[in-house]
């Protein structure tokens, strides 16, 4: 029978969280340094979690890690881990401790919970909605330029126009994903635009890109460098609506490292939100590996 038992000294647990996502976030194809600085972020408020360990028969079997908090004005449960040792998988013990997250999360009000996967988890979260992806890929050599498609640095002129379709593509994505409500994502892009870019073209370490073929416009760019350490991320690399499946997605990736490695960078990182499945399937051909998957179900789940 699984039995879940708190923890008061969690030292164990997080040497060995720490150390597992070093080696996801390494595998996934960042540096040391740039891992280093996503663990710090992944693990940041990581006194206020509850750590439960996984027994079964008196053996433990593995750890449980939750947390509630207020996300603007709503409160989230989060499962900031959930392993299961090797030898005691697949015998139901994934399941309980998922289970088990959720009725202590509910009990204490929270009215949806969020994941963050660094490996796969089979069947266990088919249920949490994919609310995205982060993606990233080793850029060591200039990639070949498509022909016919040049970019080219954005105009004063034309950035107006361009923050505009920004703000209301990064509402549509926000909401598309169900992560928050129109009227949420709407502040919630303004919130982020001003912080991201606040000297518009000139803010330091960014790039703007205007992407042009057949003699027009055919898409844009925005990337920022030194996002992490020798990573650049990529905020948005959109083709306009009337001229995509023309293979100008690719074109657009090749754009982006082309500027990742001009901006002195080694990888390019992009998020990807749930439900743009042709965004995700085209970074999939390209090479870009999944680091993290962020999944979210509403609480309870008997009301989902």
């Amino acid at each position: 029978m699984t039995e879940f038992n708190i923890l008061g000294d969690s030292t164990n647990w997080q040497k060995d969280f720490e150390r597992r996502l070093r080696t996801s976030y390494t595998a996934a194809g960042l540096g040391a340094a740039a891992a280093e600085r996503m663990l710090d972020e992944r693990s940041a408020g990581i006194g206020d979690w509850t750590v439960a360990e996984i027994t079964d028969a008196g053996t433990r079997v593995g750890y449980v890690a939750v947390v509630v908090a207020d996300d603007s004005g709503t409160l989230a449960g989060r499962i900031g881990d959930l392993r299961v040792d090797g030898p005691h998988t697949d015998r139901g013990h994934e399941q309980a401790a998922r289970d088990w997250a959720e009725g202590w999360c509910a009990e204490r009000g929270a009215l949806r919970l969020d994941i963050r996967l660094t490996e796969p988890a089979g069947e266990l979260f088919d249920g949490y909605r994919v609310r995205g992806q982060l993606r990233t890929r080793h850029v060591s050599s200039p990639p070949e330029p498509v022909d016919g498609v040049t970019a080219r640095p954005m105009t004063q002129a034309e950035y107006p126009e361009w923050l505009v379709s920004e703000k209301v593509a990064y509402v549509g994505d926000i909401v598309r994903a169900g992560a928050l409500s129109p009227e949420e994502a709407v502040r919630k892009s303004d919130r982020d635009f001003a912080k991201l870019i606040p000297e518009g073209l000139a803010t330091p370490d960014n790039t703007f890109l205007v992407l042009e073929a057949v003699g027009e416009q055919i898409g844009t760019g925005w990337l920022k460098h030194g996002f992490l350490p020798g990573v650049t991320y990529g905020y948005s690399l959109h083709i306009q609506e009337r001229h995509r499946g023309k293979g100008y997605g690719r074109a657009a990736m090749v754009a982006g490292e082309q500027a990742t490695l001009a901006g002195g960078d080694s990888a390019l990182m992009f998020t990807v939100w749930g439900g743009n499945e042709v965004a995700m399937n085209l970074y999939t051909s390209v090479g870009y590996q999944v680091v993290e998957e962020s999944r979210s179900i509403g609480l309870p789940r008997s009301a989902t």
